[in-house]
């Protein structure tokens, strides 16, 4: 088994990288931390060694999170207009609440879930680039 073929073999899927982007770890062996901040990334793990500096996601993260959040907000919306008929004021204040928890909850996320992505289709490439 030459060297490409056992780090091909080592590569995790597609599941397992997005499941380990989503929870903030590297996409790579899954120890490392894949943020050093709250939206900042590390440049290379400190487990594998893996590099992530190079990856951005720009403006993708926060537009996948505002939809999705919009997504649970209209719903809302109806609920508590539906609840607190007569305070809107309060209904609109506790969606607004919400809305936002949901948002910096989901931010961090979507972003390890998007560098995870972004990575396995580099790694991908690389591979295709090296088998030419």
């Amino acid at each position: 088994m030459t060297e490409l073929e056992g780090a091909q073999s080592k590569r995790p899927t597609l599941p397992v990288a997005l499941t380990r982007g989503l929870n903030g770890r590297c996409p790579n062996c899954g120890r490392g931390h894949l943020f050093r901040a709250y939206l900042k990334q590390v440049e290379t793990c400190a487990s594998c060694g893996e590099r992530y500096g190079d990856i951005e996601s720009d403006d993708a993260a926060p537009w996948f999170t505002i939809l999705l959040a919009s997504v649970a907000a209209a719903p809302l919306y109806f609920v508590f207009q539906r609840l607190l008929d007569s305070h809107f004021i309060l209904a609109m204040i506790l969606l607004v609440m919400m809305v936002v928890a949901l948002i910096l909850v989901l931010l961090p996320r979507v972003k390890g879930v998007l560098l995870s992505a972004f990575w396995l289709s580099r790694q991908a490439s690389d591979s295709e680039r090296a088998g030419e």
